[in-house]
């Protein structure tokens, strides 16, 4: 049984969630240099999280992808399954790092 081709709203989904997902890690990114600078506060730990958070978000983006291409999803759907964890994980760096940029904005 062949599988139905993606839509032209399916795949703009998937490029979305692309471009989501660069645009939060490019933030994070952003962040975490001014936080090394002492430009922008971030917490102590936050050099170790960015290299210990690393393998287990990469390891569930493979996982996923994997699962729904062995259960015959089209290609879109595993970019999608392959992108959601990270995204997940960017989307919480970003609000985590600019959340302290914040409190320290009312405190002066």
């Amino acid at each position: 049984m062949a599988r139905k081709a993606a839509t032209p709203v399916q795949i703009w989904r998937t490029c979305a969630g692309l471009g989501m997902l660069a645009f939060e890690a490019q933030a994070v990114v952003g962040m975490r240099l001014l936080g090394m600078s002492g430009a922008w506060p971030v917490g102590r730990g936050e050099n170790r999280k960015m290299l210990s958070e690393k393998p287990p978000a990469f390891a569930k983006a493979a996982t996923a992808a994997a699962t729904k291409a062995a259960f015959g999803g089209r290609p879109d759907q595993v970019l999608t399954a392959s992108v959601k964890p990270l995204a997940k994980i960017a989307r919480a760096n970003r609000k985590r790092l600019s959340g302290k940029a914040a409190v320290r904005r009312k405190k002066t």
